[in-house]
């Protein structure tokens, strides 16, 4: 016995709780259930437990289109969990949930224009089938299950313990304990100040440099426009649009200007440590922007370097030994604990098992319509979304997008929507999923191989452009020659 809805929402962390969000406001006559691998909502901010669990985005653009930020722009967990909660019970999307739902297979059919889904519940190890008309992709990027860490030499020899932030125990003690925190992005600059005070001392080795951006943790015309007695949606809308112009001009210098912006970024984190501190710790070798570049409120991570609290070392690791690391200058870091803020597994499409007419599905053979369709699939939506920008910008833009093509659909009558390369675009060249001299963080480079391909016409990748994706996406002509109807 299965359960039938017009739209399946996989995944019930930012993305699919905003994706439910616009289907219910703006399709209300469409039934839809969203399913969840887990016990509750959140995603990301559910399974991430580590000490100081933060955004590295700022809340304003991160959050909703819909739903004004109330805090600080830089936000913990708790507080973000609870900016869902509000939302799904402002919009009563809770009766269309289902926790402790993971889906084991995904098969479409052409013949009746299906999408079939099993589900196990993780709960009580029942089997579910659900059909859908239309699936709406929105588990996310990466394995929640297990992060990424390198398999070095000697890893077994090690006395202590080794730890990955994406799964951190709740027995850990870390109290006068000397700490090696393996990386420099964003989850380190979280981390290592939410424990040095603890720690007896925190060390940060890192194989090269990372850019930061310190700051205070405030937005200052979000609170004088709060002072002046303006509405919180209009604020809202407004330090959207500031923080998006600002951000749109750092991009753009990035590319026009890179040397001047590096500058300018190393400059901000010296202010925090003091002329003597030896900057090659933290003047990467790349153009900024290349990686993602985390805000660092109140600049805690360099207030507890200078304070010398954890110490940074930029050298690569030879092999584990018993009591910690030897690096390949000779010289050994001792600790008790390793924690190793290496990075995670990307997932491609929540690593699920599809199919369509009875033949499986390698993504990495089909080639993506803007990063959120693929040629072969029909009838399906992946919300991937960005860098550069914040994550949910994307999400705000695809719920307007997935909504219009439905009403599309009704309107011609048709149960099918699947893209595919028009004849004048055949001759484009077919590459990998993102360009490496654009963006080429760690986990993008070693799943490369498993991710859609982009065709060298823009329309077939996805851009990481929410600046001109903002004016394009809402402007798809949805009878253009690459949507194929049936």
């Amino acid at each position: 016995m299965s359960e039938h809805f017009d739209v399946l929402i996989v995944g019930a962390g930012i993305s699919g709780i905003g994706s439910a969000y616009h289907l219910k406001q703006q399709c209300p006559d469409k039934s839809f259930v969203v399913l969840e691998a887990l016990e509750s909502f959140g995603g990301t901010w559910l399974m991430h437990t580590y000490p100081g669990v933060r955004s590295d985005s700022d809340l304003y653009t991160f959050g909703y289109r819909f739903k004004p930020w109330l805090g600080a722009p830089i936000a913990g967990a708790r507080e973000i969990l609870d900016y869902m909660g509000e939302a799904i019970e402002e919009n009563d999307l809770a009766p269309h949930i289902r926790y402790h739902h993971k889906i084991a297979s995904a098969a479409f059919s052409r013949d009746a224009n299906l999408w079939t889904l099993e589900a196990e519940r993780t709960d009580t190890g029942e089997r579910r089938v659900f059909t859908c008309s239309f699936l709406w992709m929105c588990q996310g990027y990466y394995r929640h299950a297990e992060g990424y860490t390198p398999d070095w030499p000697g890893m077994k020899d090690f006395k202590g313990r080794i730890v990955h932030p994406q799964t951190w125990p709740e027995d850990i003690d870390l109290k006068d304990k000397d700490v090696l925190v393996i990386g420099s992005g964003a989850t380190t600059a979280t981390v290592v100040p939410a424990i040095a005070g603890e720690c007896r001392h925190v060390t940060v080795l890192q194989r090269s440099p990372t850019y930061f951006i310190p700051g205070r943790n405030i937005n200052e015309l979000v609170e004088m426009l709060r002072q002046i007695g303006v509405d919180e949606m209009t604020i809202h809308e407004i330090a959207r649009k500031k923080i998006l112009f600002d951000q749109d001009q750092f991009t753009r210098r990035s590319f026009e200007e890179p040397e001047a912006l590096k500058q300018e970024l190393l400059a901000g984190v010296s202010a925090f440590l003091g002329p003597d501190y030896d900057m090659t710790h933290f003047t990467p070798r790349y153009r900024p922007w290349r990686q993602r570049i985390a805000f660092v409120p109140e600049g805690d991570l360099f207030q507890g370097l200078a304070a010398g609290k954890a110490t940074m070392v930029t050298d690569e690791i030879d092999r584990f030994t018993e009591n910690g690391v030897l690096l390949k200058s000779g010289r050994e870091l001792a600790a008790d604990i390793v924690i190793t803020a290496t990075g995670f597994h990307l997932s491609v499409l929540g690593d699920i098992p599809f199919s369509v007419d009875g033949e499986p599905v390698n993504f990495a053979d089909t080639v993506t319509y803007r990063g959120m369709m693929f040629t072969g699939v029909p009838n399906m939506v992946w919300v991937f979304g960005y860098f550069r920008a914040s994550w949910t910008l994307r999400v705000d833009l695809l719920g307007d997008f997935v909504c219009r093509l439905l009403k599309h659909m009704d309107e011609k009558g048709v149960k099918r929507i699947e893209v595919a390369i028009p004849d004048e675009a055949k001759g484009m060249e077919v590459l990998p999923w993102i360009d490496p001299e654009n963006f080429n963080p760690g986990y993008l480079m070693r799943s490369m191989h498993l991710l859609p391909k982009r065709g060298s016409r823009h329309e077939w990748q996805h851009t990481q452009d929410y600046w001109r994706e903002k004016e394009e996406i809402p402007a798809i002509n949805l009878d253009a020659p690459e949507f194929r109807y049936g």
